[in-house]
């Protein structure tokens, strides 16, 4: 099965009530453990690069690593997605060089302004062969080179919608309900303890979500910024010389309510960085005197792969949907 788009599987997720993940890659070993997954789990999956991973790892390194996921897994339906492609050349280049699929973010843009780039991206696209996921609303936190304060993010308004897909003609919609990028989406002031005094965020916004599914009906959602901040990883930093005071994410069971309205794929990334670094950290510290790359990157690989295949299950609910 070669590359694909996103269209049939999110018209997939949509009709049967769950999301596909949207894993970003930066190396060998993340792509390797995702898509080892996805195939025992028979999940489809979007393989996505941000700038910051073209930038570190090189676009054509890259579209290979991707290229040999899809010859070792054959059974699953893979799309290559660029993430928050700042402007247009970018979005173009993506095209031109073996994406499938494309998110132009002028998120920040005034609303025309957003309106006139990105209906330039889906022309460009869908003359290609590309689908296109823009952006309404702001999402605060950091991720690569996407920096936005807590106090210029702001909620997407519903009433905004069905102009700007009618306008764009856009294939997906990234919407702002509440999550965040990075692993401190929330400062310890913007949240309550729980009995075990653990941090917890304010809940997202499912009214917007639901205004949102009633104005755009069977159109796909996409959440940013949904990676769950594991504590067990966490913890593993912080045990192993690391210092990540009050990392916190989004609870698994609000993603996975969402996954059952009308969100068809939904991104991780903090997740998996989280499961290397907690590895690594952890295997210096118990191996001093090991060297090869080799010996800290496979279980680090295989930490991704468990992370992965548990929320393929029991967050996104697309197991068995490849």
């Amino acid at each position: 099965m070669p590359l694909v788009t996103t269209t049939e599987m999110f018209k997939k997720a949509y009709e049967g009530g769950y999301a596909v993940g949207a894993f970003n890659v930066n190396n060998m070993e993340i792509v390797q453990g995702i898509t080892e997954a996805c195939q025992e789990q028979k999940a489809p999956v979007v393989l996505q690069v941000s700038k910051g991973a073209r930038a570190y790892a090189n676009h054509t390194y890259l579209v290979k690593m991707v290229e040999a996921a899809v010859q070792e897994c054959p059974d699953i339906p893979i799309a290559l997605h660029l993430d928050h492609g700042p402007d247009f050349e970018t979005c173009k280049s993506c095209i031109d060089g073996g994406f499938t699929s494309v998110m132009i973010d002028c998120s920040s843009k005034p609303f025309d302004e957003n309106v006139e780039i990105t209906k330039k991206v889906v022309e460009y696209a869908h003359a290609h062969g590309v689908v296109v996921e823009a952006e309404l609303g702001t999402l605060a936190g950091v991720e690569d080179d996407v920096q936005v304060s807590a106090e210029d993010s702001s909620y997407t308004h519903p009433e905004e919608v069905e102009e700007f897909v009618t306008r764009t003609g856009c294939d997906s919609l990234a919407i702002a309900i509440g999550t965040s990028h990075g692993a401190y989406k929330f400062t310890p002031e913007q949240c309550t303890r729980n009995e075990q005094g653990i941090l917890v965020p304010p809940p997202l916004r499912f009214d917007v979500l639901e205004e949102v599914s009633k104005r755009l009906p069977g159109f796909p959602i996409v959440l940013h910024g949904s990676s769950s901040v594991p504590q067990n990883f966490v913890d593993i930093i912080n045990a192993h010389g690391g210092k990540m005071p009050d990392a916190i994410g989004i609870p698994e069971e609000e993603l996975r309510k969402a996954a059952s309205m009308s969100v068809c794929k939904i991104n991780i990334d903090s997740d998996i960085r989280l499961a290397i670094t907690a590895t690594i950290r952890e295997y210096f510290d118990e191996h001093p005197d090991h060297f090869d790359p080799r010996q800290y990157l496979k279980p680090a690989r295989q930490a991704v792969k468990d992370m992965v295949a548990h929320k393929l299950v029991h967050v996104l609910g697309c197991n068995g949907k490849a």
